[in-house]
């Protein structure tokens, strides 16, 4: 299913879109720690607005959300935790990420987590064919196609950043 263009480990991640039948292309950059998605974008010539982070927020509700936006915007809580369901939501701590996710700060996607979260995808995504978001390491992305994404990890596309 994947088009790798180097020889690398598969992430769960991956494996996931395998299990799926979902084409996918990785992309392998040089990197030990943490970068933003702008300098990743950078790193991996992938367009900015093509781009997406994959961010994790607990609701009022103690239930936790996943949110991928593009990675030159900011979500807006408010709006986020309405399209939620939620009262409230506020993102979780960095030393959280691991222990919720499974993934390290930076290695984050929304693919193959613990659990299965609710998830949502601004709805930006859906003008691209194909967009990028975390491979479930430091160090990867993965080109994939949103309605794909959406439907392996059973979201909804939504308009939850700040205008």
């Amino acid at each position: 299913m994947a088009k790798h263009k180097d020889k690398e480990v598969k992430t769960n991640a991956m494996r996931i879109l395998d299990k799926n039948k979902i084409f996918y292309e990785t992309i392998n950059y040089e990197c030990d720690e943490f970068i933003d998605g702008l300098h990743t974008a950078e790193k991996t010539g992938a367009p900015v607005e093509q781009s997406f982070k994959t961010l994790v927020a607990q609701g009022k509700s103690k239930e936790y959300y996943v949110l991928v936006i593009p990675i030159a915007e900011e979500v807006d809580l408010k709006k986020a935790a309405k399209v939620l369901g939620e009262k409230s939501i506020e993102m979780i701590h960095v030393k959280d990420i691991t222990k919720v996710t499974g993934y390290v700060r930076g290695g984050c996607s929304p693919l193959g987590m613990k659990k299965l979260y609710p998830t949502i995808i601004q709805e930006s995504a859906e003008t691209f064919d194909m967009i990028y978001v975390s491979g479930g390491r430091i160090g990867s992305t993965i080109k994939v196609n949103p309605q794909e994404l959406a439907r392996v990890v059973n979201a909804k596309f939504a308009d939850f950043i700040v205008c």
